[in-house]
């Protein structure tokens, strides 16, 4: 991957990386290491060196990292959308997207490891977004930290089945927090972090004389577990969320899927919208 910038005005070579192609502090002391800055074609360098108009500054993001600490493990991705600079991933339910303690070798990221060595592609694994590990949908990664750092989400839709007959629309603007005494466990405080969704019901139904409610959420924050710990403070939680509610005998997790997401792309500067379809285990409760 190759930045490039023409200089039209009196700058030094850090302003531009700083201010013209936006180049964190961190990755411009990379990139000096690693003799991956140009000035008109020659590496040599220094940062605070005058340039003058008509300058060409290059600089390449190629250079390989290390990402041995995640251990590769075949599986099938189900790949939404790739190019040089990212790729989107279906993660299932039941997956967490990074390993954990009884999750070393079957994470999202275990996969992706195991695609980035087979097309031999040596970055670390970089997820944008994340997911609960029994919420099924999209997950972002970039492929360099560039992208990483410059990515602008715009708009991220999830799909809900709740408890309860929920009507019409509305915005849930609660802080979220940690819950006291537990490092998974969030909850409405007012202390909290600043916290925004807005959801519209889709579908009333009914199983087995249980009322339930298919729902569209926007999420405009993104605090751990939002939706589930939203949904659940209007009093009518996600369908087999076991910690915000109890199991249920209908679906085997919380039945919450991220459905579309939507971003300007760093690079192609183009909005790029990518859809997952609900998974049959959510589709198959409304379509009773």
């Amino acid at each position: 991957m190759e930045l490039k910038y023409v200089v039209n005005d009196e700058f030094n070579i850090r302003q531009v990386l700083r201010e013209k192609l936006g180049i964190s502090i961190r990755l411009l002391t990379k990139l000096k290491k690693n003799k991956k800055i140009f000035l008109n074609n020659s590496s040599d360098i220094y940062l605070d060196m005058k340039v003058k108009n008509n300058d060409i500054i290059k600089v390449l993001l190629d250079f390989d990292e290390d990402n041995t600490n995640i251990i590769p493990c075949k599986m099938d991705l189900d790949i939404l959308y790739e190019d040089e600079y990212l790729i989107i991933l279906n993660k299932p339910y039941n997956m967490p997207v990074h390993p954990s303690l009884n999750h070393y070798e079957d994470s999202l990221s275990n996969g992706l490891k195991y695609y980035f060595d087979k097309i031999n592609l040596k970055r670390k694994i970089r997820p944008i977004n994340r997911l609960d590990k029994d919420t099924s949908g999209i997950v972002m990664f970039a492929k360099n930290e560039y992208v990483q750092d410059k990515i602008k989400i715009n708009k991220k839709i999830y799909f809900a089945v709740v408890s309860g007959t929920l009507k019409g629309s509305d915005i849930i603007s609660k802080p979220i927090s940690r819950k006291k005494d537990s490092i998974i466990e969030r909850c409405i405080n007012e202390n909290g972090e600043k916290a925004l969704t807005e959801y519209c019901v889709i579908k009333n139904f009914n199983i087995d004389n249980i009322d339930l409610s298919l729902v569209k959420c926007i999420i405009h924050t993104g605090r751990t577990h939002q939706i589930r710990v939203h949904m659940a403070s209007t009093g009518h939680p996600i369908l087999g969320d076991t910690l915000y509610a109890t199991a249920s005998k209908y679906i085997n997790r919380q039945a919450l899927h991220a459905f579309r997401i939507s971003f300007i792309h760093p690079i192609l500067k183009k909005e790029i919208e990518v859809t997952s379809p609900i998974p049959d285990d959510i589709k198959n409760l409304y379509k009773k």
